[in-house]
Formats: C-alpha cells, sequence, structure tokens
C-alpha cells in the first residue's frame, strides 16, 4: 500500500511474510498465492506492498539463478503485489516447533550472515517496481548478547563495512540503493535504540541504519520521542519501521494478571519479558529483565511485580487482549506520528509484522486460513488508518 506524505513523498505500507512459515523458493511462490494475493482481495486493493522474508535456501535460489529470480518478479507482479523491504533477521528456520534462540544465529560476527544479507541485498535491488529505486532489509542487531566479546564485535563492525562497500557497488551496477537497519530487540547486544547509536555512528556510513520495531520499543520501556530525538540528534538514519505491539500487563502481582499472561507462554519463540522497575538512587528506572515469558511467571522469579511487565509478544494490531492485559498500541501510536507525522518522514518504509498469530493461546488462534487472511488485513486497516489520520493520502 502507498501513500502520500504532505511533503510529496511516497509512504509505503506492508506486512511481513515471516508469519507464513517457507524455507525455499517453492514455499515462497505458494505463500503468494495462498496467503498475500488473498489478503490483497479482502483490502480491495489493486496493489499491495508485502516485505518479503526470505530464509537462506530460497535467499540463495534466487541470487544463483536470474530466471529464478525474474519468475518470482513476474509472479508478484501477476498476484499485484510488490516489494520494497525484506526481513532479513531470521536466518532459516523461522516457522520450526521451535525457534527460541535459534533465531540470533549466525550473528554479524559469522561470515555467513554477511553473505545472506548481500544476497538478500542482490534479490531486493532486481524485486524493486520500476518506479522505486530505494529498498530496506532489517536485521539481527548485532548478536545474542551472550558469548560477545570485543573479538566478535570486531568482526561483527569489519562485515558492516564490507556490507556497506557492497552496496556501494550494487548501486552503481544497478542504480538501486538498499539499505540496512540494525533491528534492536531486547536480550540482545543492541537491545535498545540508545544501544544503537555507539556501533552505527562508530560504522558511520548512510546505508546502515536502524530499524525501529514498536513491539521492542515497547517491551524495552522506551519512549519514543525520547528515542527518536536521540537518533536523530546522533544522525543514525531510520531505515524502516515495524508496526507491532507488545503484550502489558499493568498489576502483575495479581493472580487474574499471571494467570493471563501464563497463556502467552508458548514454546515456540522467545517472549523476553521487562517490568520497568523502580527508581535507583539517581532518580533513574531501572529495568529488570528475563529471556523467556515463563521465567518471569516463575514461583521465584526475577522481576519485581510492583510495576508493569511488558513482554516481547507481537499481538494482533487491532486486537488488544482480553483484560486485565492489554496491548503498547499507544507506543505504536506515538513512534508512528514521530516517524511520519511531522513535516518530512523520517522513514518511507513501514511493516506491520504480526508473526505470532499461531503462537496465540489457542481460542485466539486463527483456525482456518481465511480467518488468518482476515486478521491481517484488519491489522493493515487500523494501520492505514492510522496514517490517513495523520494526513498521508493512500494510493491507488
Amino acid at each position: 500500500m502507498r501513500f502520500r506524505h504532505p511533503d510529496g513523498s511516497t509512504v509505503h505500507l506492508a506486512y511481513c511474510t515471516n508469519v507464513h512459515p517457507a524455507e525455499t523458493l517453492d514455499g515462497v511462490l505458494a505463500q503468494l498465492r495462498d496467503h498475500c494475493e488473498p489478503v490483497r482481495r479482502r483490502l480491495g486493493r489493486d496493489r499491495l506492498g508485502i516485505g518479503l522474508w526470505l530464509a537462506r535456501d530460497a535467499a540463495h535460489a534466487l541470487v544463483t539463478d536470474p530466471s529464478a529470480l525474474r519468475g518470482l518478479r513476474t509472479e508478484l507482479d501477476r498476484r499485484g503485489l510488490e516489494v520494497v523491504t525484506l526481513n532479513g533477521f531470521p536466518y532459516e528456520g523461522f516457522g520450526a516447533e521451535e525457534v527460541k534462540y535459534r533465531v540470533y544465529t549466525p550473528d554479524w560476527a559469522d561470515p555467513e550472515r554477511l553473505d545472506h544479507t548481500t544476497s538478500l541485498a542482490r534479490v531486493l535491488a532486481g524485486l524493486l517496481p520500476d518506479d522505486v529505486t530505494e529498498g530496506t532489509i532489517s536485521t539481527l542487531p548485532l548478536a545474542w548478547r551472550t558469548a560477545y566479546d570485543e573479538t566478535r564485535a570486531d568482526k561483527a563492525r569489519g562485515a558492516l563495512v564490507t556490507l556497506a562497500e557492497r552496496l556501494d557497488a550494487l548501486e552503481e551496477l544497478t542504480g538501486r540503493s538498499i539499505r540496512i537497519g540494525l533491528e534492536p530487540e531486547p536480550g540482545c547486544v543492541v537491545e535498545t535504540t540508545h544501544d544503537a547509536i555507539a556501533p552505527l555512528t562508530a560504522i558511520a556510513h548512510d546505508r546502515i541504519g536502524i530499524c525501529v520495531d514498536t513491539c521492542h520499543l515497547a517491551t524495552s520501556f522506551e519512549d519514543p520521542h525520547t528515542a527518536l530525538d536521540a537518533l536523530a540528534e546522533a544522525r543514525v538514519p531510520v531505515v524502516k519501521s515495524q508496526l507491532s505491539a507488545a503484550l502489558h500487563a499493568e498489576h502483575p502481582r495479581l493472580p487474574a494478571v499471571r494467570e493471563a499472561l501464563a497463556a502467552f507462554a508458548e514454546p515456540r519463540f522467545l517472549h523476553q519479558t521487562r517490568s520497568a522497575g523502580t527508581a535507583d538512587g539517581s532518580g533513574a528506572a531501572v529495568l529488570h529483565g528475563t529471556d523467556d515469558l515463563d521465567e518471569a511467571l516463575a514461583a521465584d522469579g526475577p522481576l519485581p511485580d510492583t510495576a508493569p511487565w511488558r513482554a516481547h509478544f507481537h499481538v494482533p494490531l487491532h486486537a488488544a487482549p482480553a483484560a486485565p492485559l492489554t496491548s503498547t498500541l499507544p507506543v505504536l501510536e506515538a513512534a508512528l506520528t514521530r516517524l511520519v507525522g511531522g513535516p518530512h518522514p523520517l522513514t518511507r518504509h513501514l511493516e506491520v509484522e504480526t508473526y505470532t498469530w499461531q503462537a496465540l493461546p489457542p481460542e485466539l488462534r486463527p483456525r482456518a486460513r481465511a480467518q488468518l487472511t482476515d486478521g491481517i488485513a484488519a491489522e493493515l486497516t487500523l494501520a492505514r488508518d492510522l496514517l490517513t489520520d495523520l494526513g498521508l493520502k493512500e494510493l491507488p
């Protein structure tokens, strides 16, 4: 979906296809047929943006076979779909029964991450619509925090510098500009937008910026205005933003609240949980955290229960959990106001990323393909309404 910003620029809205498991090119083509085109038709649109997730095998097939890449581009056009952004965070196995910590490997200290992201950039350059010259890719925020020492940090920095050089060469060859955004996530080396500033200013290349995921922003109790002000002051570009909402529990000490949270503790994905905690001696808030929701809910769990909790669980944008829980949709709204509500957009690529539909408590999961189609369409409709309320005009 495309929107005209009041300054005349085009803002793109897509939904991320990592909600649909696929590891191969054939699986990606099936996604387009079974899910993406039905969402477009459900919305009554002639054109729909999708943020493709391409696993290692699918990306390798496309980058090594020009005819396969042309075939994918043709299939996108035939089904009324367009791609300006890719989700390059998961490497493979995102549809497995248990993902958990596996999603953080390989990290940016491993050569496989550089090679894969280079492949994604080459593929994206071939998939961009004819009237679009800029593409974006979101990626792992360097690494999971454990086993990351200065040696691995040096390797990661070197890999990102090499990637920037490759992207420069790619633009010279194709005329397409591809940018990469590190996506801060709780538990990673770059957990917050603040954590991203030092490594990105050290690299100091406008092709390498940040992807602001509003679920992750909220889970870490970051204020959107403060975060985006700091990025602007540091001249860190917001390459793209993923529109998502976290799980919020206002009173985690109450038994009914803990019981409701327990329904979201599931075996497939990590659901890092944070408590705003209490102020330290300087008056600053101390953030407490666990790697997963079940750790937080344990009888001897480490989180204080006198302040609200937030869990990294991408809940559907249009359907907040039933009381006593809610979502952090207000954080998304505040971030979006800053991202595209000003005189000029801070980013032109927005991506709804609710990949956890099938990880919801059983009674909330879609039971048929059509229900998932309806849910994704409802999320995009909400995002569209937020954009038009900010003064953007939906384009055909």
